[in-house]
């Protein structure tokens, strides 16, 4: 069973709450790591801290949220093994979960609202690898790291 790991920033914090809920109402696992209060904080930390618990199995998978979806997207893909996306619709929830086998989604909390928010998550949970020729393209991306 896949376990989701989310962390969020100040900027976050609605969005975190509505995907909890969600969560909850899924039966699905959960683990929040986001700061309890709209005070400021670093998004590279609580990147961090999602990355690490998904490179641990590859049944794991994280959710990342900040204000635009980006900081958190950038940050989390400085892990080799970590492929995040940043998603604004279900379509790229799809794509990124079929085509690029992505193990942490990115959101916007100032990008997205909620029922799109949902349709995310939908698409992001049940949307399977493909594997085939984008297995190899995957493999081409890890490999870029080794030739810096």
């Amino acid at each position: 069973m896949i376990k989701y790991f989310l962390a969020t920033d100040h900027a976050g914090i609605r969005v975190r709450d509505f995907i909890l809920s969600y969560f909850e109402k899924q039966n699905l696992e959960i683990v929040d790591f986001s700061p309890k209060s709209e005070e400021r904080v670093d998004y590279p930390d609580y990147a961090k801290k999602v990355c690490i618990e998904v490179l641990k199995s590859e049944f794991h998978r994280g959710i990342l949220v900040c204000g635009s979806g980006i900081g958190m997207s950038i940050a989390a893909n400085r892990f080799s093994g970590i492929r995040a996306g940043l998603c604004t619709d279900a379509y790229m929830a799809k794509m990124t979960r079929a085509h690029n086998d992505a193990n942490v989604l990115c959101l916007g909390e100032r990008v997205s609202g909620l029922g799109e928010i949902e349709s995310i998550l939908e698409a992001f949970i049940q949307t399977q690898f493909e594997g085939d020729r984008h297995l190899m393209r995957i493999k081409k991306i890890e490999e870029l790291i080794k030739e810096l």
